[in-house]
């Protein structure tokens, strides 16, 4: 990518520079002033604003151009990475939303906690803080080899104006200010997405000249990839989908629980079109370079635009690093502050928003620690989805069969699944057994075991009143 971008080297570093500058001054303008719009966006947003905000949480860099990496190796079925976040948000919308809504929290351990108890609570956000902090240093790594090449600098380097620029962000703009910058961001990114198509499609001719070259699996609904591995990908980021703080605290930004509802199909509707678009962007590289580098597969279309829409192509891969990074950061901060912070100590709503910008900061820097101790960062995405899933798991145990909705089983079950998942994960995934399978089994047969062997111990739910200290208190359920 490094000889790709040489010739416009100064154009792109203009115009992501001025990129920057211009959404960091955005963001202040548009920066949240309560906790309420720092954590919720005072549930204001419109529903295709929080659609947008959540499409943009699954479909990022690592998405964007590991999805054509994929289908230049294996075909369109390369697609499902993208259309499996689309089938989640579709059932998220139909069996999770207005529950989660109508629990009157903005963080998934909270709304847990109204079903199991508080050490439930407390498990589930550590948990997920444990996750989420890994995904973004996956994040760190992997915008940073970007904007690395970009803008010429060392990874290093491009590590920390990742952290500084996208700390900026969301320590100012809250949920409020990330929330509408994001819209520029993904508007800027599905233009690119659509320019690289294109251009992809008018240097081969259309579809047809692709299927008539290509092995005839580049255009089947499996390709090399197989229904394992397919359902896997769909599995782990549908129970992501249910369970991500930041996707909780997206729906809980609209007015009402029908909006919420609305803005997860909007966000299926979004993604399903960027699925087809990034595999077909994919395929189109094999056809026209099948000796490449498969990890060019989308970029290699860069050296044959006009160097403006070059350098705005490049723009928009660096526009989706920052709204990962900035989507997942607020998610920490906000587990941090609403099951940690806010209970022990108590504080006023001025004294929560400057001590939840502080907690930001801190948190912008953790990942720069651990960015150089991740080997692959693929396998540490999916082993982070499996994280989140086992607590969709005990979610949907909970909302769905009460029977099991036992304090003691969930906390076990969730504590037992954190503690297998990862150690199937570093031991490589023994057996050919992926640890996505663990996350899911291990809490159904750790409460399964809790209910039938040692008896039912009612469950002590947290009520809405109790669980929120603060100014919070005052929100009804819808």
């Amino acid at each position: 990518m490094q000889a790709i971008l040489s010739g416009e080297s100064t154009l792109i570093v203009a115009m992501i520079v001025a990129y920057i500058a211009f959404t960091s001054w955005l963001t202040f303008r548009l920066r949240s002033t309560t906790s309420d719009q720092f954590m919720t966006g005072a549930r204001a947003m419109p529903a295709v604003v929080v659609g947008v905000l959540m499409m943009s949480e699954f479909v990022g860099a690592k998405s964007t151009v590991g999805t054509a990496q994929e289908a230049f190796q294996s075909g369109m079925a390369a697609g499902w990475a993208v259309l499996g976040a689309s089938i989640g948000f579709l059932l998220f919308g139909l069996l999770m939303v207005k529950k989660l809504y109508n629990s009157g929290e903005y963080t998934i351990s909270a709304a847990i906690a109204q079903k199991y108890g508080k050490s439930t609570m407390l498990t589930v956000s550590v948990i997920m803080i444990y996750a989420l902090l890994l995904v973004n240093v996956g994040n760190y790594v992997s915008g940073a080899a970007a904007i690395a090449t970009a803008l010429h600098v060392s990874m290093p380097v491009a590590m920390c104006i990742i952290a500084v620029v996208s700390t900026f962000y969301y320590v100012f703009g809250g949920l409020k200010g990330v929330a509408w910058v994001t819209i520029l961001h993904s508007a800027i990114k599905v233009v690119g997405i659509v320019i690289i198509f294109a251009v992809a499609m008018s240097l081969t001719g259309g579809v047809a000249p692709i299927q008539a070259k290509l092995p005839a699996y580049y255009f089947t609904w499996e390709g090399k990839i197989g229904f394992a591995t397919i359902f896997a990908w769909t599995f782990g980021t549908v129970g992501a989908i249910f369970s991500t703080q930041f996707i909780v605290q997206a729906i809980s930004s609209t007015p009402s629980a029908d909006d919420a509802r609305k803005a997860t199909f909007y966000a299926a509707a979004f993604c399903l079109p960027l699925g087809f678009l990034l595999a077909l962007i994919g395929v189109a590289a094999k056809f026209l370079y099948p000796d490449m580098n498969s990890l060019y597969a989308l970029p290699v279309f860069l050296e044959k635009m006009p160097p403006l829409a070059s350098a705005f192509v490049t723009t928009s891969l660096v526009a989706s690093i920052f709204v990962s990074v900035c989507t997942v950061a607020l998610a920490i901060a906000s587990l941090v502050v609403r099951d940690f912070y806010v209970p022990y100590w108590k504080p006023t709503p001025e004294r929560e928003l400057k001590m939840t910008r502080v907690f930001s900061v801190v948190i912008g820097i953790v990942p720069l620690v651990f960015v150089f101790f991740i080997p692959e960062i693929l396998k540490l995405s999916f082993f982070t989805r499996a994280l989140r899933l086992s607590i969709t798991i005990v979610a949907m145990m909970g909302f769905y069969l009460p029977l099991f909705a036992s304090n003691r089983g969930a906390t076990a079950g969730l504590i037992g699944a954190a503690i297998s998942t990862t150690v199937w994960y570093v031991l490589g995934n023994p057996f050919g057994i992926d640890n996505m399978y663990i996350a899911a089994v291990t809490p159904l047969v750790v409460m399964a075991v809790e209910r039938l062997v040692l008896g039912r111990r009612p469950a002590t739910p947290a009520s809405p009143q109790a669980a929120q200290p603060n100014a919070f208190v005052e929100r009804t359920s819808t």
